[in-house]
């Protein structure tokens, strides 16, 4: 009887591993297919959170410009609020 039991748990046990990678493997492909296209019904911001996902050197770099242009007090200050969504987005 303990031994039906365990055998029984190890089998569901199993059985919600394999539904979980299962899970994992359809998330990731969802992911993989929506980085690689911007969705032009989306709303401008999130259009514009894709194309910095896909252009992520493109946007440090118009940063950089507008960030030279404010002087270099408003650059610090603005790579302390811009470098840890960066560093986010990058996950």
């Amino acid at each position: 009887m303990a031994q039906r039991e365990i055998l029984w748990r190890i089998e569901t046990q199993r059985e919600r591993l394999a539904a979980r990678r299962s899970a994992l493997r359809q998330a990731a492909a969802l992911r993989e297919s929506a980085s690689d296209r911007v969705d032009a019904d989306a709303s401008l911001p999130l259009r514009l959170l894709a194309f910095a996902r896909m252009h992520p050197m493109a946007v440090a770099a118009v940063i950089g410009v507008a960030g030279a242009a404010a002087g270099p007090r408003k650059l610090l200050r603005l790579a302390g609020v811009v470098l840890p969504i960066v560093m986010r987005m990058r996950r």
